[in-house]
């Protein structure tokens, strides 16, 4: 049996999306003062941090199992839309290598003010990953809806939205003008908009298990 559009191939992805969650969670506890509300997970992985080593290699494994999960992506969805299907592809590739393999691999600093050519490897290529996968959710509504699955092409509309909103408090997160108030909250909206931008993979990963035969 072939690897690809299997339920092995599948469980990866959900691999990858609770342990992006579950392995920020466990480390912070190693890590004083450490905030999930205030920081953004990749802090966990900087220098100065007792779980670096832990994070970045977190990091890498996550942009392998997404690159993996970008050609099965392409696999199952080809017949039911090849442009869709490329713009998943491309998409989960993206974010696999910027904000997996090239984050782990270039570090980001504590604190924003010491700027290095790591932490600004590490900022290009988390910042384009983020931006591309905001639109997954789109691109698995589409197919949904081609595939005349309307409840799970609405969710993923949905999700897309909300995406862009947490996207831009995310954004507006950093300014200075808001640090003392919710919308300074990174790490919130910073998880907030993974989890939005998640769903619709979590959910068409579960589908395609449930309906591969044994």
């Amino acid at each position: 049996m072939s690897f690809w559009c299997s339920k092995l191939s599948w469980m990866l992805l959900i691999i990858a999306i609770i342990g992006d969650f579950a392995v920020a969670y466990v480390l912070a506890f190693f890590y004083s003062d450490y905030s999930h509300v205030k920081q953004v997970m990749s802090v966990l992985g900087n220098p100065k941090s007792p779980v670096a080593f832990l994070y970045n290699l977190w990091l890498i494994i996550l942009g392998i199992l997404m690159c993996i999960s970008a050609v099965n992506f392409y696999i199952t969805y080809s017949n039911v839309s090849k442009s869709y299907a490329n713009a998943g592809l491309i998409i989960l590739l993206i974010f696999g290598i910027g904000a997996g393999i090239l984050s782990g691999i270039f570090s980001v600093n504590e604190g924003k003010e010491i700027e290095t050519i790591s932490s600004k490897i590490h900022g290009i290529g988390a910042g384009v990953g983020f931006i591309a996968l905001t639109f997954i959710p789109l691109v698995v509504g589409v197919i949904s809806f081609k595939e005349y699955d309307s409840i799970m092409g609405i969710v993923s509309i949905v999700l897309f939205i909300l995406s862009i909103v947490f996207f831009a408090l995310f954004i507006m997160s950093e300014k200075e003008g808001f640090q003392n108030s919710i919308i300074g909250y990174t790490g919130l909206w910073q998880r907030l908009l993974l989890a939005s931008m998640y769903m619709p993979l979590l959910l068409i990963a579960f589908k395609q298990i449930m309906t591969i035969q044994k």
